[in-house]
């Protein structure tokens, strides 16, 4: 069966790629978009709200409901990514405001509500802070219950961060939501960064897509140029890593990945470390009762790299 998609993110570049993809699956019948729910990290969540909704109408899905989250984290300042993303979150693009608006009730609570409507049966796609995922589980402890599968965007382990040197964006944007989120004992996986940077698109790619005829190809490869910009420094050439695309091809296809079964924490308290994904390798190690979370630790590049640019162009 087609999964049924509740995407929580925070509408920068990589977010809109995502969205893009799902729509390509929507429109297939390989999946069902069935929410969208903004937050804080790349910009605030009502920008992204706006931006989710500009994409949505662009890519021809104008009934999908989006919903506004957590405008800051649980304990620390809010940061938002402007240099990667623009000040608009779609690399300055300067898009008219879109036809749709909002719904009413907040992303938090609209995770629950579509969790208690459909028990069993979603996959809670989070490509952003993990702030809302928090915020519903302290107001419905019940909730690991009621979701299908959960996929979460962030981390990092073998791989440096890209915050700090220890710590990837979405978890350090909120420590304690990730902390939270990761011990509830849900059906849960992680994809770090260990498995989205190796996936890194090149310069080919960006002028494959750029060549494509289509009013989505041309507005990917248009955003795309702003984020391939920014990531010239840490990759050394032109290109860019589509983290949150990965996340959500493996939640509709699983077997291009590669996993590992291990309990995760997050580090709260380091001056340097805040924010770092840890997991114990050792055998012996006992984490007493801490669910076990899986861990993309790898991923078939050439086939994520393919299936996107089909899916944009």
């Amino acid at each position: 069966m087609a999964p049924k998609i509740l995407l929580d993110c925070d509408t920068g570049i990589d977010d809109a790629i995502t969205l893009l993809y799902l729509a390509t699956l929507v429109k297939a019948g390989e999946a069902e978009l069935v929410a969208v729910g903004t937050v804080h990290g790349n910009v605030a969540p009502d920008v992204g709200a706006l931006n989710t909704l500009r994409v949505l109408e662009r890519a021809g899905l104008t009934e999908v409901p989006v919903a506004v989250g957590a405008v800051r984290p649980m304990a620390q300042d809010v940061n938002y990514a402007h240099d990667w993303h623009g000040t608009d979150g779609l690399g300055e693009t300067g898009l008219p405001e879109p036809a749709g608006r909002p719904v009413e009730i907040s992303a938090p609570e609209q995770i629950i509500r579509l969790g208690r409507e459909h028990p069993g049966e979603l996959t809670l796609l989070a490509v952003g802070p993990l702030t809302n995922l928090a915020i519903a589980l302290l107001l419905e402890p019940s909730l690991p219950t009621l979701f299908r599968e959960v996929m979460v965007m962030g981390g990092a382990f073998d791989h440096q961060g890209n915050i700090t040197s220890h710590a990837e964006a979405n978890v350090w944007h909120d420590p304690e939501a990730a902390e939270l989120v990761l011990g509830a004992g849900w059906p849960i996986t992680l994809v770090p960064l260990d498995a989205t940077h190796p996936t890194a698109v090149d310069g080919g790619w960006l002028d494959r897509l750029a060549e494509a005829d289509s009013e989505v190809a041309r507005f990917a490869a248009r955003i795309l140029e702003f984020y391939a910009t920014a990531y010239t420094r840490s990759l050394g050439k032109r290109g860019a890593v589509i983290h949150d695309a990965l996340a959500a091809m493996l939640a509709v296809d699983p077997s291009i990945g590669e996993y590992a079964e291990r309990p995760v924490r997050v580090e709260l308290r380091g001056e340097r470390t805040r924010g770092t994904t840890l997991w114990d390798r050792r055998l012996y190690a006992d984490e007493g009762d801490r669910p076990v979370v899986r861990v993309a630790v790898g991923v078939d590049v050439a086939a994520f790299q393919d299936r996107l640019l089909a899916a944009l162009r």
